[in-house]
C-alpha cells in the first residue's frame, strides 16, 4: 500500500507553531490590557458574513471586494457568504443589529483572522491577523486624537518606538459633497494625463480614481504629485475638525506629517484618515491604520452615527518586535515533576495537582524513563525546578526538589534537598517569588 502523500497548508494560511506562540500571547496580553485602560469592551462577530455586508459596506470598486475576497454559496440555501476580510463592517452590522448605541456610545475592540485572496508576501497573508478598535457615536477631533494617542502609548508598551522606526501620517478626506468636487476635478485631470497612466490606473479613473493617488507605481508619482489635493477642497467644518484634532495631537507631543495623497482602499472613510508606518518591514510598511466613517452606519440600515476605528496587522507587529529584539517571550515552565513509575508515578500525579492549585505552572512526566533521562527533559523544558518523587522519597512521603537555573550557592534549592510533601507547594511558591523579586 502507497504511502499516503502529505498534505501541507493553504498558500498563504500559516501555522502559529508552539515556539512562536509565546510571543503572540505576550503582545496579545497586553493590548488586552492597553484596551482596557482606555474603557474598550471586546466584541466578537463571525467570521463568515453575508457578502452584501462588505459590498455594500466597503464599496464596490474597491480591490478587496472586486478581486480579494473569499466568497461562496451556501449549499443549502444558495445564500452568498464571504469570510471577512476587514473587521469593521461586521462590528458595525452588529451595533446595528443589536442597537449597542441606543443608550450610550460605544468603544468596543476585536480580534482574531480575516482572510483576503492577493498575493502572498512579507507581512502580507491570505489568511492574517488584527486588533481592530471602534469608537461608534463619537462626532468630535478628540476621539481621533486618542486613539492616535492610544497606539503612540502602545508603541511605548511594545518597546518599538525604542527603535524609532514608526512615524504617523495624517490626512482630511473631507465630507462626500467635498469629495464630488475634487472627484470631478481629479478625473479632469487624470484624464489629461491618461496616456500616461497604467492599466490599473485607467482601469480606476472613472470608478475610483481617488485609488490611484495611492498607487506604489514609481512611474506614476510625477503625475500624481501634480493632482488636485483634496485638503484644497475642505469646507470650513472639515477643515475644524482636522484642524481641531492636529491641535491635540501637538498637545500631546505626538509628531506627525500631513500626507494629502493618502486616501486608504476602503469607501467608506470620511474626515480623518491616518497611518502608522516603518521602514523596517520593506513594502508592506503599514502597521496600522484607519480613520472616520461616519456614513456607514446608515449605510449599513442604522441611524446616522458617527465613526472612527483602525485595524492593526499582528503579523506586521510581531514581525517588528523580533526585528527590534526588545522584547523575549519564554516557553518554561515553573516546576517538571519526576517519577520512577508505579506507586510513584500516581503520587507525582496527585502532586503536580496540588502545585497546580498552588498557582504553578507544571509539566508532569509522562509514561516510563530513567530518572536521567527525565531530568534532561526537565532541563529543557526551561523549568525553574525539578520536583523527583522517586521510591525512595515516596516511602518517606517527602519529594526531592532541585533547582535548574541556580547560579548561586545560596538560591533556593541550588543543591537538591527532601522536602515533607505537604510542604513541596509553600516551598516552591516561596522559591519561586525569591526569583521574581530578583
Amino acid at each position: 500500500m502507497a504511502t499516503p502523500q502529505k498534505l501541507a497548508a493553504v498558500r498563504g494560511m500559516n501555522d502559529l507553531l508552539p515556539a512562536d506562540a509565546p510571543l503572540w500571547e505576550w503582545f496579545e496580553a497586553r493590548v488586552a490590557d492597553w484596551l482596557r485602560s482606555y474603557g474598550y469592551q471586546q466584541i466578537r462577530t463571525p467570521i463568515v458574513e453575508t457578502t452584501e455586508l462588505f459590498v455594500r459596506g466597503i464599496g464596490e470598486v474597491t480591490d478587496i471586494v472586486e478581486k480579494e475576497m473569499y466568497s461562496f454559496e451556501d449549499k443549502l440555501n444558495g445564500e452568498k457568504l464571504t469570510l471577512r476580510p476587514e473587521f469593521t463592517a461586521g462590528v458595525i452590522r452588529a451595533v446595528v443589529e443589536h442597537n449597542l448605541t441606543y443608550d450610550a456610545p460605544r468603544r468596543v475592540w476585536s480580534i482574531g483572522p480575516l482572510f483576503r485572496h492577493e498575493r502572498p508576501q512579507r507581512g502580507r497573508y491570505r489568511q492574517f491577523h488584527q486588533v481592530n478598535v471602534e469608537a461608534v457615536g463619537f462626532a468630535g477631533p478628540d476621539i481621533d486624537a486618542e486613539l492616535i494617542v492610544m497606539l503612540a502609548r502602545l508603541w511605548r508598551i511594545l518597546g518599538i518606538d525604542r527603535v524609532g522606526r514608526v512615524r504617523l501620517e495624517l490626512n482630511c478626506l473631507g465630507q462626500a459633497d467635498e469629495r464630488a468636487k475634487h472627484r470631478t476635478d481629479l478625473i479632469a485631470y487624470l484624464s489629461r494625463h491618461e496616456s500616461r497612466l497604467d492599466a490599473d490606473a485607467r482601469r480606476r479613473l472613472h470608478t475610483n480614481p481617488l485609488r490611484i493617488l495611492d498607487t506604489k507605481n514609481p512611474d506614476l508619482a510625477e503625475v500624481v504629485a501634480g493632482a488636485p489635493r483634496i485638503t484644497d477642497y475642505l469646507g470650513e467644518a472639515s477643515r475644524a475638525h482636522f484642524e481641531g484634532l492636529q491641535s491635540l495631537l501637538h498637545a500631546a507631543g505626538i509628531e506627525f506629517a500631513v500626507n494629502p495623497r493618502m486616501v486608504r482602499g476602503l469607501d467608506y472613510y470620511n474626515l480623518t484618515v491616518f497611518e502608522w508606518i516603518t521602514n523596517a518591514l520593506g513594502a508592506q510598511g503599514t502597521l496600522c491604520g484607519g480613520g472616520r466613517y461616519d456614513p456607514l452606519i446608515e449605510r449599513l440600515g442604522g441611524k446616522s452615527t458617527p465613526g472612527i476605528g483602525f485595524g492593526m496587522g499582528i503579523e506586521r507587529v510581531i514581525e517588528l518586535l523580533r526585528e527590534s529584539g526588545t522584547v523575549t517571550a519564554s516557553t518554561s515552565t515553573d516546576v517538571y515533576v519526576l517519577h520512577q513509575g508505579g506507586a510513584t508515578q500516581t503520587g507525582a500525579f496527585l502532586l503536580a495537582e496540588r502545585l497546580r492549585d498552588a498557582g504553578l505552572d507544571v509539566i508532569l512526566h509522562a509514561g516510563d524513563a530513567s530518572l536521567k533521562s527525565q531530568m534532561k527533559k526537565a532541563d529543557a523544558s526551561g523549568a525553574e525546578y525539578a520536583v523527583i518523587v522517586g521510591q525512595a522519597e515516596a516511602e518517606a512521603g517527602a519529594a526531592a526538589i532541585k533547582a535548574l537555573r541556580a547560579t548561586a550557592p545560596s538560591a533556593p534549592f541550588a543543591e537538591q534537598r527532601i522536602v515533607p510533601l505537604a510542604d513541596v507547594p509553600d516551598a516552591l511558591v516561596d522559591a519561586l517569588t525569591v526569583i521574581e523579586t530578583e
